[in-house]
């Protein structure tokens, strides 16, 4: 289980910008969970993908992962049980380097770097068989550098590579935002498929409305740093964009828009 408790993140304190996002923010993600996280820019959506992962500080509050506080904990330690695909095909892989290379740094997650090969073609063998989940024919291009390959495909070997070590909770940062439509739903099925398939807890922030309905077994609704709508079950599966379409004009209007 996730848990954050009485999370304070201050942005610019001491400053006439200083802002203070979530004031006493509190969330509880059950192990096997998959939620899709929505609301407008500026709601804290990512903020609080960064604090969990530990890309920004927090002010007060803790972060549980199984009980264990890891709110002290560095960000490359926290990745050693964490996968992010994040919404920029170009980061979280080498460009220049092959997808064999890839798989073999994503497979060093964690763990010592030594003087030996960094390349196990020993295992080259298992990243095909990771690769060849997705059927797009990825693992046929193991000496081809990713750089070459299209954002789509880039993506994919992003989500394998995220998952390719031992992880509880895998963190999707509005990952097929910069795709084509088509590609965005490859990619939403595929990772339908690997959160299914590897039994991962995940939480996936996204502005398609249609997404956040149809995937994941829990939907959150957040503004101004706070959770105004939670559903899940039943309640998840009779919702539809309408309902959140209201909700996003509610708060339109109370904001004077």
């Amino acid at each position: 289980m996730l848990e954050l408790q009485h999370i304070h993140k201050v942005y610019n304190p001491g400053t006439v910008t200083e802002m203070c996002l979530f004031d006493d923010f509190n969330l509880s993600v059950k192990q096997g969970e998959f939620v899709s996280i929505v609301g407008s820019n500026g709601s804290g959506k990512t903020s609080m993908l960064n604090i969990i992962c530990g890309s920004i500080p927090i002010e007060g509050g803790k972060v549980l992962i199984g009980g264990k506080d890891i709110s002290k904990m560095r960000e490359f330690q926290r990745y050693r049980t964490i996968g992010r695909v994040y919404q920029n095909p170009s980061i979280g892989t080498c460009p220049n380097l092959t997808m064999l290379e890839n798989m073999s740094l994503a497979d060093h997650k964690g763990k010592i770097f030594g003087l030996g090969r960094g390349v196990n073609k020993a295992r080259e063998n298992y990243y095909k068989e990771q690769l060849s989940i997705l059927g797009l024919g990825l693992e046929n291009k193991m000496h081809i550098k990713l750089g070459a390959l299209s954002g789509g495909q880039r993506q994919a070997a992003s989500l394998v590579m995220s998952t390719l070590t031992p992880i509880e909770f895998l963190i999707l940062d509005e990952h097929t935002a910069a795709l084509d439509p088509k590609t965005a739903e490859i990619i939403m099925e595929l990772t339908h498929k690997v959160v299914e398939e590897k039994n991962l807890t995940a939480m996936m922030v996204t502005h398609n409305l249609r997404y956040a309905v149809e995937y994941g077994s829990r939907l959150i609704m957040m503004d101004k740093g706070g959770i105004v709508m939670d559903k899940t079950g039943e309640e998840k599966e009779k919702t539809d964009i309408q309902d959140i379409l209201n909700i996003f004009t509610e708060i339109s209007i109370e904001c004077g828009n």
